[in-house]
């Protein structure tokens, strides 16, 4: 059964198991148990609820966070609101409400009206790198040579950018969300500016990150992947200053103090940012020191 039939298996599953609830609790909760196991994120979360605050179970943050985090990785907002909720109060975890405000902020894109609310007591940081967890995993995928790979299509695309995407912690949907915007998945593409394949490298970013053939798709990608993990790092995970970075170079952000008044760099940034959502990312620390842009708002802050 492939994953979206055990979806739909769980969540029909879930939903008789919601008619013998007052019945039947010891039933309720195997079945809810059940359905969270096979990726309900509505299961997931009440479960995680119900370990958060010792409701018909035995009270375990731990397992209520692991809960929360598989269901705000699938874009469940009432997830991605209780998991900022255990960072805003400390429940379980560190208190961060760095954390907090970047869950905040995505359940609240969704609609998730308490979250918007709360977001007015504690305001996004930038830099805030989200928990680890909520990165997502690569799928399955075949072994794909690293010379010339025949690529048939966006799904050939999409597969060797989830191959190649975790070597360079970098999560693949930003890859290919800068892909649909950069190229529109054409890995022959070569725009007037000269800037060539999938991720659009110019001959400078090319060079700089060590990519000998541009238009080999793997090698574009691999460029591409690398300047990404350079600019989490440089702008400390601030996705909209990584995203406008990427189309105009990081010395512009610098001169501007954030996303420069550029026609195509705003308009790059906002088609980016509908299609990846995502406002903050994990980076690493030690691939470059913070830009003195993100050093002296820090500093500011304190």
């Amino acid at each position: 059964m492939n994953p979206l039939s055990r979806l739909a298996a769980a969540t029909v599953f879930w939903a008789a198991a919601v008619s013998v609830a007052v019945a039947a609790p010891d039933a309720y909760l195997g079945a809810l148990e059940i359905a969270a196991s096979q990726g309900d994120p509505d299961a997931q979360t009440e479960l995680a609820t119900r370990y958060d605050y010792a409701e018909d179970l035995p009270k375990d943050l731990q397992k209520a966070r692991e809960l929360y985090c598989q269901a705000a990785k699938q874009g469940y907002a009432e997830a991605q609101f209780q998991l900022g909720w255990l960072y805003a109060n400390a429940r379980g975890v560190p208190q961060d409400d760095g954390v907090a405000a970047a869950l905040f902020d995505m359940a609240a894109r969704q609609g998730h009206e308490y979250a918007a609310k709360l977001l007015r007591d504690v305001p996004l940081r930038p830099g805030t790198q989200l928990p680890s967890c909520l990165i997502p995993d690569p799928p399955p995928t075949a072994e794909v040579e690293d010379t010339d790979p025949p690529l048939r299509g966006r799904a050939d695309v999409e597969q060797l950018v989830y191959r190649l995407a975790p070597q360079f912690q970098v999560d693949p949907r930003l890859a290919l969300a800068l892909i649909s915007v950069e190229s529109a998945f054409d890995d022959a593409a070569v725009s007037p500016k000269n800037a060539q394949g999938l991720m659009q490298l110019i001959p400078e970013t090319a060079e700089r990150f060590g990519v000998k053939k541009v238009l080999n798709p793997a090698e574009n990608l691999k460029g591409g992947l690398a300047y990404l993990r350079w600019l989490l790092a440089y702008f400390q995970g601030d996705v909209r200053l990584v995203v406008a970075a990427y189309n105009a170079g990081e010395g512009a952000i610098e001169k501007y103090h954030g996303v420069p008044p550029y026609p195509e760099t705003r308009s790059f940034v906002r088609k980016v940012s509908a299609i990846y959502g995502t406002t903050h990312l994990p980076f690493d620390a030690d691939v470059v020191r913070p830009s003195r842009m993100v050093r002296r708002t820090a500093i500011s802050r304190h």
